[in-house]
């Protein structure tokens, strides 16, 4: 069972966060694998989010990835379970959407890849925060969990803590 204490305080992350874009006048995209789109609707749950958010992308295999518009190249040498990866995503999205800044999200919650074994971590997830100036990506290591839900609202909310650096 989710503590309902973290699903409140992300939700209220993003309720900032997509206010601080919406003053600023920034507009911002994703491109999640693991995460589903969590982040995209997290944004959404705050009203006025369509002036910050024009689309995004749940790119749930390589090939969506590859379409979408990250280099098959970054997949194939560093794998899709990378902060290279993350972060091409993350460029992929900012660009294809004109936004300021792009968020990539990819890992592995609780299972390893039968097709990627060696590269797919459980627990372990690459997040990317890109702007025009640069993209910094991140590594995290989840402990187990007893829902993807929980993962992936834990994932949200270290995504949350990177845009509110990078904001403030």
């Amino acid at each position: 069972m989710i503590p309902e204490t973290l699903e409140k305080d992300v939700r209220q992350a993003y309720r900032s966060i997509t206010l601080g874009l919406i003053r600023r006048g920034l507009v911002i995209s994703t491109m999640e694998s693991c995460t589903g789109g969590l982040i995209a609707s997290l944004i959404t749950d705050t009203e006025g989010a369509s002036a910050v958010l024009r689309g995004a992308f749940v790119t749930y295999s390589n090939e969506a990835k590859i379409r979408q518009g990250v280099p098959a190249e970054v997949i194939e040498k560093y794998s899709v379970y990378s902060k290279e990866t993350a972060a091409a995503m993350a460029d992929a999205c900012r660009r294809a959407y004109g936004a300021d800044i792009g968020i990539g999200v990819t890992g592995t919650f609780g299972n390893i890849d039968p097709e990627n074994p060696s590269a797919s971590e459980p627990g372990k997830v690459y997040f990317s925060v890109s702007t025009e100036k640069a993209a910094e990506a991140q590594e995290i290591l989840l402990p187990p969990m007893p829902s993807r839900y929980e993962y992936k609202l834990i994932t949200a909310r270290t995504v949350a803590e990177a845009l509110t650096e990078l904001l403030v």
